[in-house]
């Protein structure tokens, strides 16, 4: 199985040392092993970053990662990871469970626990990397989610994995104008398989969640308020705001990360749509309950890496 077509002979060829550095710089820090002699190893790797969700296409010859518990230390903040195996197989091991992956499927993995990947072969697989909070993942449900094959044969799974295929394979399209809707649609793709694989509704419906759940909508109806804070939020559900703090305490979540995460998602989305590229990018920040123009681009660039003026000059082609 080659790891150059004709579509990508740009993509630069990695040896292992190489690819180790880039897949520790791309992802979190991981440990990398392979029995391949020195001078023979060769991996490919490209990623797009967008809407705070990184995508990234790894081919590359056998070799084992490794996400110990010291380089976990090393690195505080915690993304889940999902893995579409596109070509070769892959084995995922994590918590006590361990998966073989085939061409068509995917798992879920989250880089708060150790975990273990290897690869016996030549292979080539996408890897979708995003934070805790921006995957609706019960907190306490994850750990009954990782490690688990979902079949992209059957099912939702037969929707899901030839879409996330075909981002995985054009990666250049996530950074053209469409390119944060396409995201947000790979996202929402995956929580609806997420509900569907483990009846996460069956898990909702439990009073504490459900009040959560309401809480969440309540919220997002109203993002465009500068006023909304913990205050109003508990007092729109008729709870105290100990309460409300207690809530999402339970998902790994502060209130005001919440609230913040959902404006920047907003924001993110308007500055890279077309229909806006007109509006002024502090005029868009107000829109979404940032009163402070400077606060907005902080907070903006921390999320996402870039100012909210780059991200609108890299979508509109500038």
């Amino acid at each position: 199985m080659p790891l150059e077509d004709e579509a990508d002979r740009d993509v630069p060829v990695l040896s292992f040392s190489q690819f180790q550095v880039a897949v520790s710089n791309s992802f979190v820090p991981l440990k990398l092993t392979t029995t391949v002699p020195e001078g023979e190893f060769e991996a490919r790797l490209q990623q797009a970053n967008v809407h705070g969700v990184s995508f990234t296409d790894v081919r590359a010859m056998p070799h084992v990662v490794e996400r110990t518990p010291e380089l976990i230390e090393q690195a505080p903040r915690y993304f889940y990871k999902i893995s579409l195996q596109l070509e070769g197989a892959g084995r995922l091991r994590q918590g006590d469970r361990e998966v073989q992956l085939q061409p068509g499927d995917l798992a879920v993995y989250d880089t708060s626990q150790p975990y273990e990947l290897s690869f016996d072969k030549r292979f080539r697989t996408m890897v979708i990397q995003l934070p805790h909070d921006r995957l609706h993942i019960p907190h306490d449900f994850a750990a009954q989610m990782t490690a688990v094959r979902m079949d992209g044969s059957e099912g939702l799974g037969r929707v899901v994995s030839p879409f996330l295929a075909t981002i995985g394979t054009n990666l250049a399209e996530l950074q053209g104008p469409a390119g944060a809707k396409l995201a947000q649609n790979a996202v929402d793709l995956l929580e609806t398989l997420f509900a569907t694989e483990f009846d996460l509704k069956r898990y909702a419906a439990d009073p504490r969640r459900a009040l959560l759940q309401r809480i969440r909508d309540n919220i997002d109806e109203h993002l465009s308020d500068p006023d909304l804070s913990p205050n109003t939020i508990a007092a729109a559900a008729f709870i105290s705001v100990r309460h409300l703090h207690n809530l999402f305490q339970d998902q790994g979540q502060t209130v005001a990360s919440y609230v913040r995460t959902r404006r920047l998602e907003r924001c993110y989305l308007d500055l890279t749509d077309p229909e806006n590229f007109d509006v002024p990018v502090a005029a868009i920040g107000a829109r979404w309950g940032f009163k402070d123009a400077a606060h907005f681009s902080r907070a903006f660039k921390g999320a996402y890496g870039e100012t909210p003026s780059a991200v609108r000059r890299h979508a509109s082609g500038q």
